[in-house]
């Protein structure tokens, strides 16, 4: 390890920071709370995890009535609501055909209609919010990276339902670069129904939000149990003890041993990313001639977009890792390899989120033991934790007119999967060569 560091030490930038780029502009709500911080004795609602599903299961019940809390044992918004790449996605992992198998045309339809929806929803709630976030509909570029690729995206997106209403447009290998500066695919496919926001800003924005409807927010709070009751719950903090009538958990990728049930169901994986020093406007224009947001076909994938004149870049390159400078140079070899006009370029930001993910490759809303849950957005949280927690807030508040095609479906676990991904590595290993043989 330390002879990686030294070989690429060059790749870091003399002002290199191991935090995400993101914080620039919007830093951490509080960096610590005081050990004499008072929590409330009773409360109606808590909420642990202060990301965007925990933040707007927040505001819906505050402006409900209903007296609410939310906690988290780092930094409010410390976690991947801050630190992803800012993509915002209407599609699902999962695989139409498979869905329709599963659970039958009119659900599997209404799925794929929610991760539409979501990114409506989410437009719409900036706006009526005032949030300045830099939101824009980029649209999106998937390379195709072999023809094979190529050929079945474009065979499984024929395949779907018009009335489903996602719009695609495929690109030849002849046109790519009106979207891509890159030489790497063999053509795509353009979804420009897609999105893009500063992650930090709206969640600090969101938070405003919620503060200003009255909710109580409390950083470095870590819930170590909770105690059911005949009614309620006794919610057990490092801060203190609140009687909670109702109580939710929203932490997703940073779901732990507090609620063994949630853990054994989602699979944390960590993602990294990195941000270059600006390059000059017209290397801006030649990577990204029409400002998308940018990933590819491959199973372990990598996700990208210009911001500021920045690449910010990301994807899966360790399993474990949490130093952000080792994990910077493996970004920089994978960024190069897409963008030889970037391997010259200094990282100055390199930081690392943990997503959530399920087993069956789709979100999961609903309640167990009368503890209240969204979580498992599979890398494709931005709309679908905001619209989901939303979703929750209300069934938190008694609001029943609203529901999810996602709530209270089977949430299946593994044999002895206890929160540690222990098959993550040689699933890595497989999917790196089946991406490198082609096959």
């Amino acid at each position: 390890m330390p002879c990686e560091l030294n070989i690429y030490t060059l790749m870091l930038s003399d002002h290199f920071r191991a935090e995400p780029f993101w914080w620039q502009k919007a830093p951490l709500a509080e960096s610590s709370t005081s050990k004499t911080t008072r929590l409330p004795n009773n409360i109606d609602v808590m909420v642990v995890g202060s990301g965007y599903t925990g933040l707007h299961a927040a505001l819906q019940t505050t402006r409900a009535g209903f007296s609410t809390l939310v906690v988290d044992a780092e930094a409010l918004g410390n976690g991947c609501s801050s630190r992803n790449g800012g993509q915002v996605s209407t599609s699902l992992k999962g695989d139409y055909k498979e869905l329709v198998r599963r659970y039958g045309p009119d659900q599997a339809l209404a799925m794929f209609r929610e991760g539409i929806l979501a990114v409506d929803f989410l437009e719409q709630f900036i706006k009526e919010e005032g949030i300045d976030c830099d939101w824009r509909r980029s649209g999106h570029f998937s390379g195709a990276h072999n023809r094979t690729a190529y050929d079945s995206t474009a065979r499984r997106l024929s395949n779907l339902p018009i009335e489903l209403g996602l719009e695609w447009q495929m690109i030849s290998a002849e046109d790519q670069h009106l979207e891509i500066g890159s030489n790497r695919y063999h053509g795509g496919v353009l979804y420009p129904q897609h999105a893009s926001l500063q992650p930090a800003l709206y969640h600090s924005a969101l938070l405003n939000s919620v503060r200003s409807a009255g909710t109580k927010t409390v950083g470095h709070c870590k819930v170590e149990r909770i105690e059911p009751l005949s009614s309620g719950f006794n919610v057990h903090t490092s801060l203190g003890t609140v009687r909670a009538s109702k109580v939710a958990i929203a932490t997703n990728g940073y779901t732990g041993p507090l609620n063994v049930w949630q853990r054994r169901r989602i699979i944390p994986i960590g993602s990294y990313m990195i941000a270059t020093e600006p390059v000059t406007e017209s290397v801006t224009h030649e990577i990204s001639p029409r400002g998308r947001t940018m990933t590819d076909t491959r199973r372990l994938v990598f996700y990208y977009r210009m911001y500021e004149g920045r690449m910010i870049f990301g994807g899966r390159v360790a399993l474990s890792e949490t130093d952000p400078r080792v994990s910077a140079p493996r970004l920089h070899n994978a960024m190069s390899e897409i963008f030889p006009q970037l391997a010259n370029t200094p990282i100055d930001f390199s930081w690392v989120g943990f997503v959530g993910f399920t087993f069956d490759n789709l979100p999961h809303i609903g309640e167990k033991d009368g503890i209240h849950y969204s979580m498992g957005y599979c890398g494709s949280g931005i709309s679908l934790s905001s619209y989901l927690g939303s979703i929750m807030g209300k069934q938190i508040a008694g609001d029943q007119s609203q529901r999810s095609a996602f709530m209270d479906l089977n949430f299946p676990t593994r044999p002895y999967y206890f929160g540690n991904p222990w098959f993550l590595k040689p699933s890595i290993l497989y999917y790196r060569l089946r991406d490198r043989f082609n096959f």
